[in-house]
């Protein structure tokens, strides 16, 4: 299979008009793949800050006082002869002296976002480096497993996936948590980088995005990401994902009343943690909160089997994740009293209810529900 792999086009702007500055830099905003890092009205600014910029194209106006747009693309390359050039005119005269000095393109204003999406689409290929070889999709086991409980981690055929940046693998947790759903641009902005100038946010999620499609490419994962109407948009096929199996078990208990006994030990088994929690991200909170409920009704559902076949040891451990699960939950103590209660453990459900109280009043100030409470005097009256 032959693919591209995916990469931010990093480009500069240079025109002595602002306003036609500012409606070029609109036109490219509207392509996810390039970002504006900086715009010019003056050579001076270009000679101070120029150099030490980091970038791969260069859209000049021809027809500026003091030096033209052709002795700027000269002086750029000389600077890096790598840079490309891309002119923009109103002049159709200067196309083939713009050629001779090996521009990529010319743009006649003015400028439409169809002609631009020509002259970006050319830059991709002249700048984005070929895969000759990469995994086929066609395996019937899942090449990408995505393990949600505990830390999250995403591995390819038994090996995880190594992140760029820390940034990077947040936005593939965000995006994957809306698999198949667009995403507002904003909306990411908004829970990636809250604090930061909505300009340089912009470019950081354009980076960004950037790194993260070239990640999964490298795994044969193309063209997952799409940005379309402002909003961007995960799909996946070949995935196993922890969560995503929880849910299933569960929909499928609810409309067949069987509980899938062996899907659920899996889950139990692996086991490490709450939803995603060692991502510390306020937009998680919502979606950890329903998955951490869901994975306490499964383990509800697995007490309530092994009560029925008479499994004490796989009863007492679903009980006893149910409580680390919901350490302040009255209903999981509640359940180990009686369970301990009644394989003849009165020591345990005392000591049970007693680390129960003590938590409760170290952390939130609180005492265990009457009930609760009603239940370990009954159990401490039995002689």
């Amino acid at each position: 299979m032959k693919g591209r792999v995916f990469i931010l086009i990093r480009a500069i702007l240079m025109d002595d008009e602002p306003l036609a500055l500012v409606r070029m830099e609109k036109h490219l905003q509207k392509f996810d793949r390039i970002a504006v890092i900086k715009t010019f009205t003056s050579v001076k600014d270009l000679l101070i800050e120029g150099p030490s910029l980091d970038f791969q194209v260069a859209f000049l106006d021809v027809e500026m006082p003091s030096m033209n747009g052709l002795d700027i693309a000269e002086l750029l390359k000389s600077w890096n002869e790598s840079i490309y050039i891309v002119f923009v005119t109103a002049y159709r005269d200067y196309a083939v002296q713009a050629f001779e000095l090996h521009s990529i393109d010319y743009l006649l204003k003015p400028v439409s976002t169809s002609r631009l999406a020509t002259t970006i689409h050319r830059i991709e290929e002249l700048l984005q480096p070929k895969i000759m070889s990469l995994p086929t999709l066609s395996h019937s086991e899942p090449l990408l497993k995505i393990k949600c409980f505990g830390e999250f981690v995403v591995s390819y055929e038994g090996k995880p996936l190594h992140w760029r940046t820390i940034k990077t693998k947040e936005l593939f947790a965000l995006l994957f948590l809306h698999l198949n759903t667009p995403v507002p641009r904003d909306t990411i902005i908004d829970n990636l980088w809250r604090y930061t100038d909505f300009n340089k946010a912009r470019v950081q999620l354009h980076t960004t995005v950037s790194y993260l499609r070239s990640s999964l490419s490298a795994y044969g994962f193309l063209e997952v990401i799409e940005y379309t109407n402002g909003c961007y948009i995960l799909t996946l096929d070949h995935i196993q994902c922890d969560a995503n199996d929880l849910e299933m078990i569960l929909n499928k208990k609810e409309q067949t009343g069987k509980l899938d006994i062996e899907g659920a030990e899996a889950l139990l088994q692996d086991y490490r943690g709450e939803f995603m929690a060692t991502m510390a991200y306020p937009w998680i909170a919502s979606k950890a909160n329903l998955m951490n409920t869901l994975f306490t009704q499964l383990l509800n559902e697995l007490a309530h089997y092994y009560e029925q076949v008479q499994d004490v040891k796989n009863l007492e451990r679903s009980l006893l994740i149910a409580l680390e699960l919901n350490p302040y939950s009255d209903l999981a103590v509640q359940q180990l009293i009686k369970h301990y209660t009644n394989i003849g453990n009165r020591a345990e459900a005392i000591k049970i209810y007693r680390s129960f109280k003590r938590t409760l009043l170290s952390e939130l100030n609180v005492s265990p529900m009457q009930e609760t409470t009603t239940l370990f005097q009954t159990i401490s009256k039995q002689d």
